[in-house]
């Protein structure tokens, strides 16, 4: 999953245990790295911090307090972090704990490493070092944290405390110990591979993310390769990548007619933004014709430059605090009872505008009693308080997009994270505020039905209840080419797998988009959620 923060990824490790033990999904493992943390569990003791945590917070890392086992320890850049998330019923603590330890002994021998137990001491060792620290937590049956293998890991961190509190033993990495850099990546797939082999794992399979570089250096930029790839697009041209013609279930008829010109009309008159004209979508004839339209607050200006998306990539201007109340007017002039709201991304906000989408929220639901309020927002970079500044304005419906699978997440979209994205939904759908959350797929990047099908068991794995899966279409000559072109028939089984996996409304066609019918799934929602007081009402 590359590089994650490591409150993201308790948040997201919680969601997944729940659904593990509530029989939604049969496991995961999360592998990783952190930004320089560090965590105390519960048997820490204070003098085991051999500088003030205040210091070690000023100078850039985080200080944590872990709901697992063990003292403290140090994660960060170079660090291989394995979180699996399994029920473990028939394992007691200490013998789970031997199966991780003997995941990493298999991996570190794969690289010519003897890795070594010490019954004392949880962990694997070489030459009296620790190399792999191990952590676990067991609830309800089912494991959290994990394992921490260090692979380029900076060892001088270390020096700030007495590692997992065990005093006159030091650390060391597989790179020191082989005295040559061996990818994280490589070291990912065969703890994965070990992992499962020591469990009795069948038919075990392993997603990478592109992992950021860990020599200090690493940068939200796509690497070498993806770069060359971009600067060699070719100019647009309605085929895909193999050659193969836009079908002609990828076209929209255009419609000019008097719902479309009325929406137009609102539009212009309350100056405001929408995603369906910003982001060239194909529906945007028929949803304009039948009255509706999603408004993009914020402006007009984004600040990242995402390979798939057609906004326009610049300095933003400032929040137009009046944007709300004319947001809310156009969709009283339009009649909406459901009103989609989204944004560009502004991170050059503190709070990435998530004040802005919760004065929106609330001048809609004002001016429209009983109308539903859905907001596709950005990551906020993370930002936990910006999330809970939206959430605590109730929306009906929360969404936010993982875009694509793992594997293409840097390329398609290089300043997010598939792992962030995962722990927004999770947070928003933890949040006890009965939000109902949502993600979109887009396909045509390059992925296969495999690897779509593992985002679509982690999305229904956070709680996820509407998911849209619709064809990436090429904006622009400047942006990523299309590399196939999925058949109805493909996003019809796509469609149901979600819907077996637990995701309760599915909108899957080639022309879905975030925003298409989304007043449909919602009210899907509600009659599956209200049965009987909707019969009654209807009556």
């Amino acid at each position: 999953m590359g590089r994650v923060a490591y409150q993201e990824a308790l948040d997201l490790q919680r969601a997944l245990a729940d659904s593990v033990r509530a029989g939604r999904s049969p496991g995961h493992l999360l592998l990783l790295e952190h930004d320089p943390v560090y965590t105390y569990g519960a048997h820490a003791v204070a003098e085991n911090f051999l500088v003030d945590p205040k210091l070690l917070i000023e100078g850039g890392a985080l200080v944590i307090e872990a709901d697992r086992g063990g003292d403290v320890t140090f994660h960060g850049p170079g660090q291989l972090v394995a979180y699996p998330i399994l029920a473990v019923e028939r394992f007691s603590s200490r013998r789970w704990v031997s199966v991780l330890e003997a995941s990493v002994r298999r991996t570190l021998n794969e690289f010519g490493i003897d890795g070594v137990t010490e019954p004392e001491y949880p962990g694997v060792w070489v030459g009296g070092k620790k190399i792999c620290a191990i952590g676990v937590r067991i609830s309800g049956g089912v494991s959290t944290h994990g394992l921490a293998l260090n692979v380029t890991t900076d060892l001088s961190r270390f020096d700030a405390i007495v590692p997992c509190g065990i005093e006159g033993r030091g650390v060391t990495s597989i790179k020191s110990e082989l005295g040559e850099r061996i990818s994280m990546e490589r070291i990912a797939r065969s703890l994965a591979a070990s992992f499962a082999a020591e469990i009795g794992g069948v038919g075990s399979s392993f997603e990478a993310a592109p992992w950021p570089r860990s020599d200090g250096n690493d940068t939200d930029e796509p690497g070498e390769a993806d770069r060359q790839e971009i600067t060699n697009w070719p100019d647009r041209r309605p085929r895909a990548a193999d050659g193969t013609l836009r079908p002609d279930y990828v076209r929209a008829a255009a419609r000019f007619d008097k719902g479309y010109r009325s929406v137009m009309s609102v539009v212009r008159a309350g100056e405001l933004n929408t995603v369906c004209e910003e982001a060239k979508c194909p529906n945007i004839y028929e949803c304009w014709a039948d009255g509706t339209a999603t408004f993009m607050i914020l402006g007009d200006q984004c600040t990242r430059a995402c390979g798939f998306c057609n906004v326009s990539t610049s300095r933003p201007g400032a929040v137009d605090w009046d944007e709300p109340d004319r947001v809310a007017r156009a969709a009283a002039a339009l009649g909406l009872s459901h009103v989609v709201v989204t944004s560009v991304a502004r991170d050059d906000l503190s709070d990435g505008g998530a004040a802005a989408f919760a004065a929106t929220i609330r001048a809609v639901k004002k001016s429209l009693a009983g109308g539903s309020v859905e907001v596709l927002i950005p990551d906020f970079k993370g930002d936990k308080k910006s999330l809970e500044t939206v959430l605590a304005e109730r929306p009906d419906v929360l969404n936010h997009n993982v875009e694509t699978v793992p594997r293409l997440q840097r390329l398609v979209r290089p300043s997010a994270s598939y792992a962030r994205s995962l722990a927004v939904l999770a947070r928003a759908t933890g949040s006890g505020h009965g939000i109902e959350t949502k993600s979109g797929i887009m396909l045509g990047l390059g992925e296969d039905e495999s690897e779509v099908s593992s985002v679509i068991s982690d999305l229904a794995a956070v709680g996820v209840s509407i998911l849209t899966i619709g064809q990436y279409l090429q904006p622009t000559a400047a942006h990523l080419p299309v590399q196939r072109w999925w058949r109805p028939d493909e996003f019809d089984e796509l469609a149901d797998f979600a819907r077996r996996a637990g995701i309760r409304a599915v909108e899957s066609s080639p022309l879905v988009r975030s925003s298409y019918r989304a007043h449909t799934s919602h009210q899907r929602l509600e009659r599956m959620n209200h049965p009987v007081e909707l019969q009654i009402q209807a009556r």
